[in-house]
């Protein structure tokens, strides 16, 4: 019988009968099991050889299971991703869309930044999974009464998602402050290079934690502030459609 195919993995295939007594794993274990190496080690340090260790089990066993690494991460993925906000938007209401697209974005950058291996494994072409597709239809959902043409609503959710996958990128691993960090190596040079560089000087003297142009400046507000400026450019758009 062939190994089955990620699409078969990702979206079900019919039961394969096996013999014998019940196995110990399952794909839902395995899959598990990598995720927690990945956010632990990296995703470089995941191997088929490295998985069978952590569970106890021969590398050849968890062949019956996933036929190999890019299978087990296509599984990885939509695992990490589990699954978007419920959709609370109110069809009476025309601007709910835009308060479950800020709350969509930010717990998607959540999972990003939990998974700091995630943004790696979503890009090319590939058989997106259930909980990656059904991030794409609920935010394409709450534009359905927007005015926009299909094309538009995908756009506004791809510049979304690659405004939060770029921010995952530049936050690291949760609970680090590579805003604050930057700022503290980089106050050596600008104490004797501010002439030169005025505009980035003063931008990143106001990241310096503990400072008060820190407390008052907005710092870590990246994020939010691009989510807000795609969002504002969006109903704008919408408001010419009405």
């Amino acid at each position: 019988m062939p190994a089955p195919t990620t699409r078969e993995l990702l979206w079900g295939t019919p039961d394969r009968p096996r013999r014998g007594p019940k196995p110990s794993l399952t794909l839902e274990r395995i899959v598990t099991e990598a995720v927690d190496l990945a956010d632990a080690e990296g995703l470089a340090s995941l191997s088929m050889a490295r998985l069978a260790e952590r569970l106890g089990c021969a590398k050849m066993a968890l062949y019956r299971y996933v036929p190999g690494k890019t299978e087990l991460t296509a599984l990885m993925l939509d695992a990490a991703l589990s699954s978007p906000p419920e959709n609370h938007t109110d069809p009476a209401d025309p601007e709910s869309w835009r308060a479950y697209l800020r709350e969509w974005s930010g717990t998607f950058f959540g999972n990003a930044v939990a998974h700091p291996w995630l943004n790696e494994l979503a890009t090319g072409v590939r058989v997106m999974g259930p909980n990656e597709l059904a991030w794409l239809e609920t935010a394409l959902a709450v534009l359905d009464r927007s005015g926009l043409t299909h094309a538009e609503r995908l756009d506004t959710v791809v510049l979304l998602l690659n405004h939060v996958r770029g921010m995952g990128l530049q936050t690291g691993t949760a609970g680090t402050d590579l805003e604050g960090e930057l700022a503290r190596e980089m106050t050596a040079v600008f104490l004797t290079q501010a002439d030169r560089f005025p505009h980035a000087a003063v931008a990143l003297a106001e990241a310096v934690p503990g400072t008060e142009s820190a407390a008052t400046a907005g710092r870590d507000n990246a994020l939010d502030y691009g989510i807000e400026r795609i969002l504002d450019g969006v109903a704008a758009l919408i408001a010419t459609r009405r």
